[in-house]
């Protein structure tokens, strides 16, 4: 997220509002996208899938290391490379921290991070400012609570530091050993943004503009008997929400374990499904932006 300035995330949401609306529609015919996923995924996957090619464009889609040549022994330096000639633009999900930043330093083409490991997931921080945006008509000055995993967490990381630049306030809520990150809590020091660290979701939700809930990740623990001491710690229902103003919103990035009920489905906080939804648009819109400006 800190690649993107201030007024160039504001653009791409509003061009993604605008795609949404119908007001524009980018034409990305005769263009190429690489979708390299090396980690689970469906949302991003199959919604960067969707804006490549509701704007016209087409794609190449890659799985795992299943059936290319890093089952050979290929670096992934040379893989990169293979795929760069031809596409036109890379979108990678890996598990190693760092994997798209390493990925722009040795091919000529745009790279979009999908999300490398624990460390960052930047445009799922991008379609969570839209959600938020949509819901509470504004960035600025909102109370936003992040629940649950803020240690693995590479969407509560991106959403924060995206967040940072809108003045805050912020409550971090997890198990003491999965607290956010030290590092990123040093720039909101830095940067005078407000938050605090919690344990506890009790009496929170009548303080909150929006509440963003994550799962707590068993492929980042390894220890299973670790994981198994953690998994349910926060569940979200209706008496979590209870005294919550009435355009307060919980977000999710999803998939949903056992932290948020189902019984929360069906009341007017809810927003996770049609945050997904809004995943479309969004991708949409930094795809074009990006295959437009390296024309």
């Amino acid at each position: 997220m800190r690649d993107l300035a201030p007024q160039e995330t504001l653009a791409l949401l509003q061009l993604a509002e605008d795609i949404e609306a119908k007001r524009v529609r980018p034409d990305l015919s005769g263009r190429l996208a690489a979708l390299l996923f090396f980690e689970p995924s469906t949302r991003t996957h199959f919604s960067f899938d969707t804006a490549m090619k509701r704007l016209g464009g087409q794609t190449l889609s890659m799985s795992g290391s299943g059936g290319t040549s890093a089952q050979k022994g290929e670096s992934l330096a040379d893989t990169l490379k293979t795929i760069s000639m031809y596409a036109d633009l890379i979108v990678i999900r890996s598990a190693i921290e760092g994997a798209a930043r390493y990925a722009a330093e040795v091919i000529d083409i745009p790279v979009i991070n999908a999300g490398d490991g624990a460390n960052q997931h930047p445009t799922q921080a991008l379609l969570d400012l839209y959600s938020i945006r949509k819901t509470q008509g504004r960035l600025e000055d909102l109370s936003i609570a992040l629940v649950g995993d803020l240690k693995f967490g590479r969407t509560a990381h991106s959403l924060v530091q995206a967040l940072a630049r809108f003045r805050p306030r912020f409550s971090f809520v997890s198990p003491e050993h999965l607290g956010m990150p030290y590092y990123i809590l040093e720039d909101l020091q830095a940067a005078g943004v407000s938050y605090r660290q919690l344990t506890s979701l009790d009496g929170l939700a009548c303080e909150l503009d929006v509440m963003y809930v994550t799962r707590i990740q068993r492929e980042r623990f390894a220890d299973p008997e670790e994981y198994e001491k953690v998994k349910g710690c926060y569940v979200v229902n209706r008496a979590t929400l209870a005294g919550a103003r009435e355009s307060m919103r919980v977000l999710h990035p999803l998939p949903r374990v056992n932290e948020i009920a189902a019984e929360v489905d069906t009341t007017r906080h809810a927003y996770y499904f049609q945050q997904a939804h809004n995943g479309v648009p969004v991708r949409q819109a930094l795809l074009a932006t990006l295959l437009e400006a390296a024309e």
